[in-house]
């Protein structure tokens, strides 16, 4: 499979499957684990949350889902990280970081220093060497930090839905061992979503989300869980942001260039990619190239690693055919999204009724 058409297809099927960034849940906590806190407001709760710098820390995520997905396996590129067991995260507050992700008996690790990139797959005993240009590790390199942990995409999380929500603290909670507030956003009633509340254990002192929750509607549990079942707010050493292959792993090394053709490719997708709506029911369309459902997958071995599957085959076993008067395609639902992709190479997606996509596609 072409790299292109890779990416588009994690891009369509994966929206669905995170629900355009919402698709973070987490468990309720015990009646017996509610610390006493002093109170505070839902608004101040929320800035508080949006402007946090937490800084160094070490801790473990668990990760566990209910999502309602097809049983796709490596098909679709990034879905299999639905499935690990845990990650251990360490960051030291200021752009360098290490993470662990353990999938039963394998293990990758990424290591950023601030210049390089690390990534290592036990599995197949390689090892990827990225050197960042300096024009760009001087862009990025002071919010590098927040890739890190995958919780922190919640703070944007609540900028983005804050306005379109009631916003209420529902109790304490402890997690990882420490006293967090219950921060709680429902959709106001004008919203069409698929989704129900997001709920967001906040650490007390840090004020860094420690577990975020995505509850979705006709069910009692929640779908997906984003949850640090240990951390430290500590200095790390720094050994731990340096990284020596083991000894007989294959390394590869890169220097990320962007070219003429790169730029134009990007462009092209801005202009195509558009939001409709706002808030929970926001929608994001865009087009795919023409051939991008004819491609054939690759039948080599490397191929493994991101998946091989032909993209409109994977598209006629999972999704379902669907027409309307804006075209016909497949529609790819779960507990907490959809997307639709059309014949002639449009799509739809987001946290929201099938009804809310096929409008959507019908303003393009």
């Amino acid at each position: 499979m072409k790299p292109k058409t890779k990416g588009i297809t994690a891009a369509v099927l994966g929206t669905a499957l995170g629900a355009g960034g919402l698709a973070f849940v987490a468990m309720p906590a015990s009646a017996d684990d509610k610390p006493a806190l002093p109170q505070v407001s839902a608004e101040d709760l929320v800035q508080s949350v949006v402007k946090a710098k937490p800084g160094a820390f070490d801790g473990t995520l668990k990760v566990s889902n209910d999502l309602g997905l097809p049983a796709i396996g490596n098909a679709v590129p990034g879905a299999s990280a639905l499935n690990m067991d845990s990650a251990h995260i360490f960051t030291d507050g200021a752009g360098k970081s290490r993470l662990a992700v353990t999938q039963g008996a394998t293990q990758e690790t990424v290591v950023h220093d601030g210049t390089t990139v690390w990534d290592y797959s036990s599995k197949s005993n390689t090892a990827t060497k990225v050197t960042i240009p300096a024009d760009v590790a001087q862009q990025k390199g002071a919010g590098s930090d927040k890739t890190a942990d995958p919780l922190a995409a919640s703070t944007e999380l609540l900028a983005k839905v804050r306005e379109s929500s009631t916003v209420s603290v529902d109790g304490t909670a402890t997690v990882a061992g420490r006293p967090a507030y219950e921060l709680v956003l429902t959709p106001k009633p004008t919203e069409r979503t698929l989704l129900r509340e997001i709920r967001v254990a906040v650490d007390s002192q840090t004020r860094m989300p420690l577990r975020v929750s995505v509850l979705s509607n006709g069910t009692a549990t929640p779908a997906l869980e984003v949850a640090f079942t240990e951390i430290e707010f500590t200095q790390q050493p720094a050994d731990l942001f340096t990284f020596t292959p083991p000894k007989g792993a294959k390394v590869q090394e890169k220097t990320p260039t962007i070219d003429q053709q790169h730029k134009d490719l990007a462009e092209q997708a801005k202009q195509d990619v558009e939001v409709v709506g706002d808030g929970w029911d926001t929608v994001v369309t865009g087009k795919v190239p023409a051939d991008a459902l004819n491609a054939a997958p690759k039948q080599q071995g490397r191929e493994s690693r991101g998946g091989n599957a032909d993209p409109k085959a994977l598209l006629e076993r999972f999704a379902k055919k669907v027409n309307g008067t804006w075209g016909s395609g497949y529609l790819v639902t779960t507990k907490v999204g959809s997307a639709v992709l059309t014949d002639d190479g449009r799509f739809a997606a987001g946290a929201v009724p099938e009804q809310v996509l096929y409008e959507a596609l019908g303003q393009k």
